[in-house]
């Protein structure tokens, strides 16, 4: 019972991280526009990140990704990373469906790069994952696998969900408003980006001598 207990704390703790605005978010909103299945191979993608990381917690890499420098290479990068795709998708929002998002391998790539180039992710893990999955590292292996499950099932129904009431959307919606919509989300990512450059700059001039 104490294990279902914390995989149902696991559930919901995931499921507030996951309900936030983010770049997933917007990303799964546009590819789900043409292909109904973005948001499950964008969990796929996430997951070929999330697990790995999920052990390397556990073994270390929780205490590295809590240093400064760390954080501030890892929010350039993202940063960085957020602003490219936001301007490829700005570009290919009046595309047809027979494009390139069509193609099933984006939204797996998309969810992986999403995921590695987050810095609030990886601090998330950082803190409130390496404590839950230190947790469940406490009953055993097996214990520790349902966790990973748990929490990547919810990112697995969320996205799921989003691209599926995009894709449902784009059948009753005109071209010219998936266009609008698309753009949006472009915009959005857009400005994630911005933001990931700046907090990383804020704390590069926090930790500079005088500052």
């Amino acid at each position: 019972m104490e294990l279902l207990a914390f995989l149902g704390s696991v559930f919901v703790i995931s499921l507030s991280g996951s309900l936030q605005p983010g770049p997933v978010t917007a990303t799964a909103i546009n590819l789900g526009v043409h292909n109904r299945w973005a948001g499950t191979l964008m969990s796929i993608g996430h997951g070929l990140v999330e697990f790995p990381l999920m052990v390397l917690i556990i073994l270390g890499l929780g205490e590295i990704l809590q240093r400064q420098p760390v954080k501030i290479g890892i929010g350039s990068i993202g940063g960085a990373v957020l602003l490219l795709m936001a301007v490829g998708m700005w570009r290919s929002a009046g595309k047809q469906a027979s494009d390139a998002q069509t193609k099933t391998g984006r939204p797996v790539l998309a969810g992986a790069i999403l995921t590695i180039s987050n810095p609030y992710f990886l601090l998330w893990w950082a803190t409130v994952g390496l404590t839950l999955a230190t947790k469940a590292s406490g009953w055993g292996k097996w214990a520790f696998a349902l966790f990973g499950l748990t929490h990547w099932l919810v990112d697995l129904i969320w996205l799921h969900a989003l691209s599926w009431t995009s894709f449902k959307g784009s059948q009753v919606f005109s071209p010219k408003i998936q266009q609008r919509v698309l753009q949006v989300c472009a915009l959005a990512i857009f400005g994630f980006g911005v933001y990931f450059l700046i907090d990383a700059g804020r704390l590069f001039f926090a930790g500079r001598p005088g500052a």
